[in-house]
């Protein structure tokens, strides 16, 4: 038996697919923003690069087959994930969150539900957002936690008005593009609201789609974060917001489970993304390394200590990598191990891509701490990984050690040899 990490034909050509669009529309992000003082305006200023991507079709191919899309599952994604962020995080996270944002549809919509509410996002047109709106101001790493826990506090209640469906009141925040291009909210944002305070967990929450222009959707404050500084990440409030019973998703009080679904796959997501930007710093390292002599008289890449950098930073970034794909790869084939090879993807890639990069800018020096060479930027938006779609320190090593608790927990399923 052989194995071999060779992508396919198709794979390849959605590679450099990825790579050239990267090459020829994501690199033109920087400068469209940087001199940008506010998070809405560097946001709104990457539509025209969003647009171009859409139109290229990467929306389309990233989606799930049995939904329209041209996708074959998450090891596609990953390609293109990495790709894309080592050019641009930006636009890339506003494009992945999308994918997020339609999981509760994939996961548990009905086959009406589809029909109705994705093909925007198939078009191949048009800048269409989506997201999935659960994080709220407070936390929700404990998003479904039992009294006295808190969890979601975002509430839906049954409309007493003549026409049904449920009323929406809380805030949520941290949520991609949440309220859209002009403040009238993304087109598709699935919220995950408590419907019954008194049910257990797997029975209080559920998932209501709002669309595009509801009234009540209140945009409060764009967080004006560290890294991925065009990427749109607001705080706003849902004052007694319209869903009709049609667009709940899965059943009544069935959320929980979705939720930690859709999660499960971004994970493994996540670890690429430190991929890319480790490839992204490492190139410019590397560059740096064989062409500076800071007043030497060989190029610096010729001392141990620099080449050791350089050799440690360059492992990492391929076994990031492959774990990565491999944690993808079982999700797809939805083998045993998938959800611990996707936490430890995420855990592994995101904080591999903090340590390497720092360790980069050590090889350049003072340069590096500007913003002349990339480095610095890359280091902020590396910073996120650890803490966003589910923070290490909480939900997702807490996820793996209830993994490792379990009584009938094999420490070779993961590998795929137990």
């Amino acid at each position: 038996m052989t194995i071999d990490f060779t992508l396919d034909p198709a794979r390849r050509a959605l590679q450099l697919d990825a790579r050239r669009a990267a090459s020829e529309v994501l690199s033109q992000v920087r400068g469209a923003t940087r001199e940008l003082h506010t998070p809405g305006e560097r946001f709104r200023a990457t539509r025209p690069m969003y647009e171009e991507i859409i139109r290229r079709g990467f929306l389309r191919r990233l989606m799930p087959q049995p939904f329209g899309g041209e996708g074959t599952g998450m090891v596609d994604l990953a390609i293109v994930a990495e790709e894309f962020h080592a050019v641009d995080c930006n636009v890339s996270l506003t494009l992945f969150a999308n994918l997020l944002g339609l999981a509760p549809l994939f996961i548990a919509g009905t086959p009406e539900q589809h029909r109705r509410l994705l093909a925007p996002f198939l078009a191949c047109e048009g800048a269409p957002l989506a997201a999935l709106a659960n994080s709220e101001p407070g936390g929700s790493a404990n998003f479904a936690a039992p009294r006295p826990g808190e969890g979601v506090r975002t509430t839906a209640v049954r409309d007493q008005g003549g026409e049904g469906g449920w009323r929406i009141h809380g805030t949520k925040q941290w949520v991609s593009a949440a309220t859209g291009w002009d403040g009238e909210g993304a087109d598709l944002l699935s919220v995950v609201c408590r419907t019954d305070p008194e049910a257990p967990p797997e029975a209080a929450l559920s998932i209501l789609v709002v669309r595009r222009g509801a009234p009540g959707l209140v945009p409060l404050h764009d967080i004006d974060a560290m890294g991925h500084r065009a990427h749109l990440v607001p705080r706003f409030r849902l004052d007694g917001v319209a869903v009709p019973d049609a667009d709940v998703v899965g059943p009544v009080g069935g959320a929980r489970d979705i939720v930690e679904a859709s999660f499960s796959g971004t994970a493994a997501l996540v670890g690429i993304m430190g991929v890319g930007l480790m490839r992204a710093a490492f190139d410019v390292a590397l560059r740096f390394a064989k062409t500076e002599c800071r007043g030497g008289a060989l190029p610096i890449v010729e001392h141990q200590a620099v080449g050791y950098a350089l050799a440690d930073a360059k492992t990492t970034i391929e076994a990031a990598r492959y774990l990565g794909w491999k944690a993808c790869d079982a999700i797809d084939r939805q083998l045993p191990g998938a959800l611990e090879l996707a936490l430890q993807s995420k855990i592994f890639g995101s904080e591999a891509a903090v340590r390497v990069i720092t360790d980069l800018m050590r090889v350049v020096g003072i340069d590096s701490y500007g913003h002349e060479l990339p480095l610095a930027g890359l280091l902020q938006d590396a910073i996120a990984l650890p803490l966003f779609d589910g923070g290490n320190m909480g939900v997702r090593r807490r996820q793996l050690h209830a993994l490792l608790r379990a009584t009938d927990y094999d420490p070779l399923t993961a590998a795929g040899i137990a």
